[in-house]
């Protein structure tokens, strides 16, 4: 018996990227669970944001913003952002009744019969037209390898496992990373721990002033670049520098923030340089980035002899029918979104006259918005403060 079903677009993932993809695909006519379905294999909604430690709180997050359709208003900001975020998306997809199925694990995504994709599942197969994937990074820390790191006696754990800083109480704690996760980390659990090491590959730069919308553009472009040519994704900040704010600058003046170069080895009791300087630590915290979560698309060999998966804009330079939203110069919230809008669009023209029937943007009445919401919508279903 064959279960596979069809339909004309699978969404992987169920972040702002996913969400946001999945919001675009009702508004121009396409409808969930028949014409496009969302697979997310999270738990519950809030993509990545579900899994932040609590004590970062939404009052702490900076540039988070709105899904399309439905502003996220009067949220505590004392109030755990993993609460906060996890409810505005789980009354974002019962307000669009984008139907997201979880928890499901995508497997592999391989080439099927005409012309069609196979969306291999731990539910199913879906065959489809077009596949959106919106996996991020939070799935693919990464862990660079050092030698006598398997000797180390103490703990080793990344950031995607950061507890909050009550668990580094009376420790002596090595943070290896010069990214926002890393100097975060630092000056919050500094007060706790009985010592505290910085270790970065690369001296830290620091942005002062204003970080304006040309910055913004210009930032983007250069991450934009490097997938255009098929070269792995870097990160926007990793271009822009880290702000410099109170809490950095009393960071560096409380000397928490005084950086040390790599060390060359880890020992059983700590790590160590080639100078003979060594530190001794009962934890080392990995503040070392994420990868792009695309392993399942390895039977498609769409990666470039850079490492990288080309892409145009958000579509796969070597298969039209995948779009990779979130990924490199999407990464953002407010990337994710506008990514999400314009892969929709590309795939509306890829499926060119056997689109669903439905209103295009182009068609909107009057006076719409681009976010404005499906007619059958239910947005009196959404707690207030989600309200738009």
């Amino acid at each position: 018996m064959n279960n596979t079903r069809e339909v004309e677009v699978v969404v992987v993932g169920a972040g702002q990227a996913g969400l946001s993809s999945a919001y675009h695909l009702r508004r121009t006519g396409f409808a969930p669970d028949e014409d496009f379905v969302v697979l997310d294999h999270s738990p519950g909604p809030g993509g990545a944001w579900q899994f932040r430690w609590p004590s970062l709180t939404y009052g702490r997050v900076h540039g988070m913003h709105a899904l399309p359709g439905m502003e996220l208003t009067g949220a505590d900001p004392a109030r755990p952002s993993s609460e906060v975020v996890s409810a505005y998306f789980d009354a974002y997809e019962r307000a669009f009744n984008l139907r997201v199925r979880r928890p499901v694990d995508v497997r592999a995504v391989r080439e099927g019969t005409g012309g069609r994709l196979l969306v291999e599942t731990s539910a199913g197969t879906w065959s489809t037209r077009a596949l959106i994937n919106a996996t991020g990074t939070w799935d693919r820390p990464f862990w660079p390898h050092y030698p006598g790191q398997e000797t180390f006696r103490g703990r080793q754990l990344h950031t995607a496992q950061y507890p909050g800083p009550e668990a580094f109480t009376g420790l002596r704690v090595v943070v290896v990373g010069g990214g926002a996760s890393g100097t975060q980390h630092l000056l919050e659990l500094a007060p706790y721990a009985a010592a505290t090491t910085w270790v970065t590959r690369r001296p830290p730069v620091f942005r002062e002033g204003p970080f304006d919308e040309d910055a913004g553009r210009s930032a983007v472009a250069l991450v934009e670049e490097r997938v255009r040519q098929g070269l792995p994704p870097r990160s926007v900040v990793s271009v822009t520098g880290l702000p410099l704010n109170d809490a950095v600058r009393q960071g560096l003046e409380s000397g928490v923030l005084d950086r040390l170069p790599l060390f060359d080895r880890i020992t059983p009791d700590g790590v160590e340089w080639d100078d003979g300087r060594r530190v001794d630590a009962d934890v080392i915290l990995w503040a070392t980035g994420f990868r792009a979560a695309v392993d399942h698309l390895a039977p498609l060999r769409l990666r470039e002899p850079g490492g990288g998966i080309r892409v145009e804009g958000t579509r796969v330079v070597a298969d039209p029918r995948i779009h990779l939203v979130g990924y490199g110069p999407s990464a953002s919230t407010i990337g994710a979104n506008r990514a999400g809008r314009a892969a929709v669009r590309d795939i509306r023209r890829l499926l060119a006259g056997t689109a669903p029937a439905g209103a295009t943007e182009e068609d909107a009445p009057a006076g719409a918005t681009s976010d404005a919401a499906p007619a059958d919508a239910t947005p009196d279903a959404v707690p207030a403060e989600y309200a738009a």
